[in-house]
């Protein structure tokens, strides 16, 4: 049987089976939008828990470092980001002398330090697309319609090629349901034969045929601790990356110790055996990050080896602080309390769209049939379908017992979504005309969501923040010695490492004189958030008054900008009419920017403000109403953001 396996397995390498040819536009598709480089802005977790930090250690530029990384109380592993995050950025900086004096080209500008990380992480990405294929082929599921699926989620075409830790924590997912699969499937087989050599050993008249049987029996491959230490590793790995992949590595890791329990051949005590094994094979790795953490951190130093000076008090565990953190309540207040029920209700379905719904309502179904007793239309338990039916129930059910939720927490599941129901979209033999259609059209509405929200994410969502941060660079090198002050209000921060600012933190010495000396800041980000208005221009009047004090003072010429959403407009001049002695004026516009921050109001048919913006000639005496087209064309014109200029107010 295993030599008849080995000669397919020969056979399938030699003529191995073609990919769709729809898979591998998408798989382009994927490259493309991926260099374009998308200016959607998802989420500040997506550049401010990874890239920024890691461009801050590799280029010796000024970074925020946000509180996740603050060394008196560090919640973030640094090993993850710097493994996945270092290449591309060390060959942005290995590389940009070279094409500098050969090419001309500067690769340390926000387009290729956008695009290159994001490259890297794109091409990691399709570690997804095997394994969910690896799988299919295993059990012998059709790969081509799930693959198709999988590479048309917007969640693949946008999630996955940016540099959130929960792209990560998919991709050591996704590994480990490969590694759990094979391994059962290997169990199985070694299982099926090793008790069917049991019983024709019992049955066995002559010491002769025993002998023979017992030969076979020692053939039998060992299965029991296949890939122990690969697993252990990528759960330690993939906890210290995000804790939460606890409840996504708690069924693969639960199926691959029961394999095969409750057979002839294997009982409590090899269970056992696989635990002690498990855990033993994760401590080298455990202690090799704890170790990395605590170094970076500065908890453990090599004065304090070479000393031998080490306590309780030189380690730190970073999962173990983010645990203490999350546990606390005031501190998930900070970033918001969802209601328990909001991955389901909501995350799913805008995630997942129809598949998500899909799958919601083939699992009431089995759950009805669990409460009636319907046991046999059930899948079984111990299978690859039970496998992937848990990994994508426990995950969900665990994140959902914390009262912060956001949709990218759950993106993993996606894998196993796939694999369960990616090929209920595609009609059978069996089905008939009105289902056919049914399932065609739940097709096309897939197709049709996911582009909308490829665009949506990709392009729209705080679209106007990376155009403005390049111009920002191209104007700060440009302008060397300038400061530069910019406040964004009802936005996401700005990327800092995109603009490429000077060390503060970084000695130099003065090769004459021989002193030291650190460089003082030129440019200032300031970030206020959702502030209202009138908070904000009191924000505006003192950074406006010290910038004006340098400038007598030390002859200190400065640039100040103010980058707000459209929508805010009204608002922003009401505001500035206050101060005399500031002049607010549009700058420059970007678009598109979506800000749910400051969602624009549809526009009434009296509205002045639309009637000055569209041009429209009025007569003071008569108002002129707007017509349903000039409202929707007012309306959507407010989808951008404008970065105004503020300077002194110029005396007549």
């Amino acid at each position: 049987m295993f030599l008849k396996t080995n000669i397919l397995k020969a056979i399938a390498f030699k003529n191995p089976v073609r990919l769709p040819l729809s898979y591998w536009i998408l798989a382009f598709l994927r490259f493309v939008l991926t260099l374009l480089p998308q200016s959607g802005y998802i989420h500040p977790d997506e550049f401010f828990q990874n890239v920024e930090v890691i461009s801050g250690d590799i280029f010796m530029i000024d970074v925020a470092r946000t509180w996740e990384f603050n060394p008196k109380f560090p919640i973030r592993n640094i090993l993850v980001p710097k493994l996945i995050l270092g290449p591309p950025l060390h060959l942005i900086r290995i590389a940009n002398p070279y094409m500098k004096y050969y090419f001309n080209i500067d690769l340390r500008t926000p387009y290729f330090l956008l695009a290159i990380p994001r490259l890297f992480i794109c091409l990691l990405s399709f570690t997804n697309d095997y394994c969910l294929y690896k799988i299919c082929v295993l059990y012998g599921q059709n790969f081509r319609n799930r693959l198709k699926i999988f590479a048309s989620s917007y969640v693949v075409l946008v999630y996955c090629c940016r540099s959130f830790s929960n792209s990560f924590e998919m991709i050591f997912f996704s590994i480990l349901l490969l590694l759990v699969a094979k391994c059962m499937y290997k169990s199985d087989k070694v299982i099926y034969h090793n008790e069917f050599l049991n019983e024709k050993y019992k049955q066995a008249k002559t010491p002769v045929e025993k002998v023979k049987i017992f030969k076979l029996k020692t053939h039998l491959p060992n299965h029991s601790l296949n890939y122990v230490i690969i697993l252990a590793t990528i759960v330690v790995v993939g906890i210290f990356n995000r804790p939460t992949f606890v409840g996504f590595a708690f069924a693969p890791i639960f199926f691959w110790l029961h394999r095969g329990l409750g057979s002839k051949v294997i009982g409590f005590k090899d269970f056992h055996y696989r635990i002690i094994l498990f855990i033993l094979s994760g401590v080298p790795i455990l202690l090799l990050l704890i170790v990395i953490d605590s170094s970076y951190y500065g908890y453990l130093t090599m004065a304090d080896i070479e000393m031998l000076k080490i306590s309780w008090d030189n380690w730190v565990v970073t999962p173990l602080n983010f645990l203490r953190y999350n546990s606390d309540l005031k501190n998930l207040n900070t970033h918001g309390l969802h209601p328990r029920w909001l991955h389901v209700a909501v995350n799913i379905p805008l995630l997942f769209n129809v598949l998500g719904v899909m799958a919601f309502s083939i699992l009431l179904i089995q759950a009805y049939r669990f409460i009636r007793g319907q046991y046999s239309k059930l899948p079984k338990v111990q299978s690859i379908t039970g496998l992937m039916l848990f990994s994508l129930i426990i995950p969900v059910a665990v994140l959902s017992l914390f009262p912060h939720q956001e949709a990218r927490f759950i993106i993993p599941v996606l894998t196993p979504l796939v694999y369960l129901y990616g090929s209920h979209f595609y009609p059978n033999d069996s089905d008939g005309i009105k289902f056919k259609r049914l399932k065609k059209t739940l097709l096309y509405v897939w197709y049709a969501l996911n582009i909308i929200l490829t665009v949506f994410f990709g392009f729209i969502h705080q679209g106007g923040l990376y155009p403005f941060a390049r111009n920002l660079h191209r104007e700060i090198k440009s302008m060397y010695g300038y400061h530069f002050h910019v406040i964004t209000t009802h936005s996401y921060s700005i990327p800092t490492f995109l603009l490429q600012l000077e060390s503060t933190s970084k000695i130099y010495k003065d090769n004459k004189t021989g002193q030291t000396y650190r460089l003082a800041p030129t440019t200032f980000i300031h970030k206020y958030g959702s502030m209202p208005m009138k908070h904000l221009f009191t924000k505006v009047n003192d950074v406006f008054t010290n910038a004006e004090l340098l400038l007598h003072k030390r002859k200190r010429q400065y640039r100040f900008y103010i980058a707000s959403p459209c929508s805010l407009e009204y608002e922003m001049r009401q505001e500035a009419n206050k101060y005399n002695m500031i002049q607010v004026t549009k700058d420059i516009t970007y678009y598109p920017h979506f800000s749910s921050e400051a969602f624009p109001k549809f526009p009434n048919i009296h509205d002045q403000f639309c009637l000055e913006n569209n041009s429209i000639q009025t007569n003071q005496s008569q108002a002129v109403d707007l017509n349903m087209l000039q409202r929707i064309s007012c309306f959507l014109k407010k989808f951008c953001l404008r970065v105004y200029r503020v300077s002194p107010t110029i005396k007549s």
